[in-house]
């Protein structure tokens, strides 16, 4: 068995506890160091203490480092940094390895020929079987088609110092995977899917999630700075609406404009079409729902906040990183 550490970048969440106790718990081969990343600015000293806790014997292969607050791609980082044996496990501190996951990563690590350096653990999303799910467990459902996701991933250690590690522009957990995937590929290595299995539950949201969430509309626009606008089919992820958005977004500061300075039918008709486009909208999100009344009230209003917010976002990254190095220029 190719030994093997495990990473976990965190803010110290209520799932940190169950995420360590399903990975001791679990049969094979053990980690030969776990390595824990406390992301928060200010890490209070003694919040810890519990999760650590569940460990057992595997604590006393357990290293904290802090990360400072600078974001999941940076916390990786710090982690690697630390890291000695071969395979670097990528663990998200919401997720809970299965109970034959040890002896699952050590099939997929021993089935890795030479070429490939990461291979990705298979993600379930357990979803309520007694209504439709609603909008916020639907998006945590897509992690399950996602790929290269962090959530569970191992890549050879030395590939990973090769390639300079995860780029830390990306100050969220969103693109930063795909990124680093996208350079190894380029680089000439190959990226598989595993047999190992992980659970990735709904963590409890707010209804205001979904627009905290078009944030990642400005990452998309440093993809497309560092991959070239057909990034979306070379990481194989969706491309989302951000076109139908700007048309919205548009559309609704139009009929501002116009109505400020006297252009009554012209601005009627950007209303209109800023309506019929925000209508559209909150139907696709509604339609496949529960219908709650909470459900319905929630995409209603956040269905009129979203395309401003994606536009904004996207507009102020693509200005934000438009003299972004391209990863070849960088090689260079």
């Amino acid at each position: 068995m190719t030994s093997y550490a495990v990473v976990i970048p965190t803010l110290v969440r209520d799932t940190l506890a169950d995420c360590l106790a399903a990975l001791a718990a679990a049969t094979g081969p053990r980690p030969e160091q776990i390595v824990l990343v406390d992301d928060r600015p200010e890490p209070e000293p003694g919040i810890l203490d519990h999760p650590l806790s569940v460990l057992g014997d595997l604590r006393e292969r357990t290293t904290v480092l802090t990360g400072g607050g600078r974001g999941p791609a940076a916390a990786r980082n710090t982690g690697l940094r630390a890291v000695t044996a071969p395979w670097t496990v990528f663990l998200d501190d919401d997720v809970q390895v299965g109970p034959h996951w040890g002896d699952q990563l050590a099939e997929d690590l021993a089935d890795a020929t030479p070429d490939i350096a990461g291979v990705q653990g298979d993600i379930t999303v357990p979803l309520p079987g007694e209504r439709r799910p609603t909008d916020w467990e639907r998006g945590t459902a897509g992690l399950a088609r996602a790929h290269w996701i962090t959530a569970d991933m191992a890549y050879r250690t030395d590939a990973l110092k090769q390639a300079g590690g995860f780029d830390e522009r990306f100050r969220r957990a969103f693109r930063e995977d795909a990124d680093l995937a996208l350079r190894l590929l380029d680089a000439g290595w190959r990226i598989r899917q595993g047999r190992r299995t992980t659970r990735h539950p709904v963590r409890p949201a707010d209804r205001w999630v979904s627009v905290r969430q078009q944030r990642g509309n400005a990452d998309d626009a440093l993809m497309r700075q560092l991959h070239g606008p057909d990034w979306w089919d070379k990481a194989v992820a969706p491309r989302g609406r951000i076109r139908k958005h700007a048309a919205i977004t548009t559309a609704g500061v139009a009929a501002c404009a116009l109505a400020a300075t006297g252009h009554g039918r012209a601005a009627a008709a950007g209303a209109l079409g800023w309506a019929a486009g925000t209508a559209e909208f909150a139907r696709a999100r509604i339609a496949p729902g529960p219908r709650t009344r909470h459900e319905v009230t929630t995409m209603l209003a956040t269905s009129v906040l979203i395309p401003p917010a994606a536009t904004w976002h996207r507009l102020t990254g693509a200005l934000r990183h438009r003299h972004a190095p391209s990863w070849q220029e960088v090689a260079r």
